[in-house]
């Protein structure tokens, strides 16, 4: 297995974690320091743990064994740090709610439950919404948006939120080139301010040029490094058990990287 020790302030330490859902594990055994200020990619085939991984780092599942510390504290403890991004199959569309009030969903946890949103934090929703491009939506029902829109929308509250922290379960999928690159961009841009990104990711051919760091996962922990170490075509036949539509994917990605400017 590869193993990269961080050379910075690790923001995420989890430590011999192993998750069940009754008799069947999800995770076994994962040990991984996710340093501080990176962009990180979850990686792995279907069903190998990266969603349940993310909900580890969150608290929302209760580990079997092992912990998830987030910048020294228990996952539980220090929820107004991480900020979330679901699959998108994982909200009702449907609820009677605008663009903007999602967004500002994001400063809940700055205020107690009783109080009103301060015109500072509409400021910071909408600040949110300008920097992935909805603007011009925010008084638009959440569910008259496209797939892609709905995406933009969600990360807007996360920024909103202002956390140190941000976990992003499959943000790229089934969107357009377009809303793939603006979200792309404000990731970096939220990396670029010091803030740690963990994302679940399905394209390899494009894990190499999005994130610094990898992780790779089925079960357990096979790897965490950089591109260059993860994106290995025997690591990833372990992994994959020689799906041979993962090599075309590696295939593409390096064809690509080996082209002149």
């Amino acid at each position: 297995m590869i193993r990269e020790q961080p050379t910075t302030e690790s923001a995420i330490s989890i430590n011999h974690l192993t998750v069940s859902y009754g008799p069947v594990p999800a995770l076994l055994d994962v040990t991984v320091d996710i340093p501080k200020g990176k962009l990180v990619g979850i990686i792995g085939p279907n069903g190998s743990g990266k969603s349940t991984l993310i909900k580890a780092m969150l608290g929302f599942v209760k580990p079997d064994l092992g912990e998830v510390r987030i910048f020294g504290r228990e996952a539980a403890a220090a929820k107004g740090m991480v900020a979330y991004v679901p699959q998108r199959g994982a909200v009702d569309w449907d609820f009677p709610i605008t663009v903007r009030e999602v967004a500002t969903m994001g400063r809940y946890g700055h205020r107690r439950w009783w109080q009103d949103m301060s015109r500072r934090d509409l400021q910071i929703a909408d600040q949110a919404l300008a920097k992935v491009r909805m603007t011009e939506f925010a008084s638009r029902q959440i569910g008259q948006l496209s797939g892609g829109q709905q995406q933009r929308v969600f990360l807007a509250r996360a920024l909103a939120q202002d956390a140190e922290i941000l976990l992003l379960d499959e943000p790229f999928s089934g969107v357009d080139a377009a809303t793939e690159n603006a979200i792309l961009e404000v990731l970096r841009e939220t990396r670029q301010q010091g803030r740690t990104l963990c994302v679940v990711h399905h394209d390899l051919s494009t894990a190499a040029e999005y994130f610094d760091y990898l992780i790779l996962l089925k079960q357990r922990m096979f790897g965490f490094g950089t591109p260059e170490q993860i994106l290995e075509p025997q690591l990833l036949c372990d992994v994959y058990e020689g799906n041979m539509k993962v090599f075309a994917e590696l295939s593409g990605t390096r064809s690509a990287g080996d082209r002149s400017p």
